[in-house]
């Protein structure tokens, strides 16, 4: 055997015997630790986002293994907590054979840049697990107010009530004032947990529930406005912009030209009078009926007994015809008449005056005539005897 076989003989057993060392002392180092583990090592979440880690410690040697815990590399503004059993832990006991398990959480800031971000948690002196978090969206420190329902529509006299969600999307506790654009004479009303309030407190990271109710003008004009609405708190605000459609309001009055809401006629007779249907909301009336309560066997007739249309701000002249019962006696009567439609309506009483029949008069008269004259005569005739 040359000389040169014999060195390259050599060097390969010394290869080998290193080789035999490096794997023996590995296999020593890993029986002496402690093994980290999770199954979700890299994961992509937006900013403000809460994370919840679930850690197992495993123990695979012979020995019980006790651990110091840390989670370094954490970037500035990140937060954690590290608990087992309910407890915050910062060292663990591990049985051989055996493992314990870590709750970490971590709290990503809402001011984050869009990355990825690398940190660990570490066994020291025994074992590391590396971490990663990618941020999917550039972070902001802002406030959001949003809601499922930006948009409603009735008529004037409606109280529209919007749900909303404030969210305070910041490191720190907020105090929101609650204040509403709306039109002259709207009346807008913000609750929070069923009371009225001006402002509400939310912690950070929180949430708090708003409903908004809106109530317009009895007099506003049918059409769509736009309300917006902001939450506002120091560096921070938000601003929701809510839509309301109105129809109009629905508003009528009943009278006669001259507002006199009396009359007379004689029983049995009948008598017409002029009623006037007005207007006074803002949106159209369609198919206004016009009907009557009357006093036993009386009747009221109207011309006509419905009115197609009446637009906003004008009148419909209506006539209304009484007939008297023909034995009714003298005295006040009253007549109620009401005009309405689905939306609204509108009543009045008319004193109706009944006078005894002037036939009924001439009749007394006569008699009492006849009875003079029969009186007459007899005197003549028989006065003397």
């Amino acid at each position: 055997m040359s000389i040169r076989t014999k060195r390259i003989m050599q060097c390969m057993a010394l290869l080998l015997i290193t080789g035999a060392i490096a794997v023996f002392s590995a296999q020593s180092v890993r029986a002496q630790g402690l093994t980290l583990y999770t199954p979700y090592t890299k994961i992509s979440v937006p900013p403000g986002e809460s994370l919840d880690f679930s850690i197992d410690v495993i123990n695979n040697s012979k020995a019980v293994k006790r651990a110091d815990i840390a989670i370094t590399g954490l970037p500035k503004g990140w937060t954690y907590t590290l608990k087992s059993g309910g407890w915050t832990v910062e060292q663990v006991s591990v049985l051989p054979n055996d493992r314990k398990n870590l709750a970490l959480q971590v709290q990503v800031p809402f001011k984050v840049n869009k990355g990825a971000y690398r940190f660990y948690v570490t066994a020291r002196g025994m074992g590391t697990l590396p971490l990663t978090v990618i941020i999917s969206r550039q972070g902001t420190y802002q406030t959001d107010l949003t809601t499922t329902q930006a948009n409603m529509e009735g008529a004037a006299s409606s109280t529209f009530t919007f749900n909303a969600t404030l969210q305070n999307r910041t490191a720190g506790n907020q105090v929101y004032a609650l204040s509403a654009l709306a039109p002259e004479g709207w009346n807008i009303a913000f609750k929070a947990n069923y009371k009225q309030v001006s402002s509400v407190n939310i912690e950070a990271n929180k949430t708090q529930e708003l409903t908004i109710e809106i109530k317009p003008s009895d007099q506003t004009k049918a059409g769509t406005y736009k309300i917006p609405v902001l939450a506002s708190s120091g560096g921070t605000s938000a601003r929701l912009e809510l839509e309301v459609t109105v129809t109009g309001s629905y508003s009528m009055e009943l009278t006669t030209p001259s507002g006199l809401l009396s009359t007379d006629v004689t029983a049995g007779d009948h008598k017409r009078i002029e009623l006037q249907v007005k207007n006074t909301g803002s949106a159209d009336l369609k198919n206004v009926e016009l009907k009557a309560t009357t006093p036993a066997n009386w009747d009221v007739q109207f011309e006509p007994a419905k009115v197609e249309s009446i637009s906003a701000g004008q009148s419909a002249q209506v006539f209304a015809t009484i007939k008297a019962d023909r034995k009714a006696i003298a005295g006040d009567y009253v007549t109620e008449m009401t005009a309405s439609t689905p939306e609204t309506s509108s009543k009045i009483s008319v004193r109706v005056t009944v006078e005894t029949s002037l036939i009924w008069g001439w009749l007394g008269i006569l008699i009492v005539l006849i009875a003079a004259g029969s009186v007459y005569y007899l005197f003549r005739r028989y006065g003397r005897r």
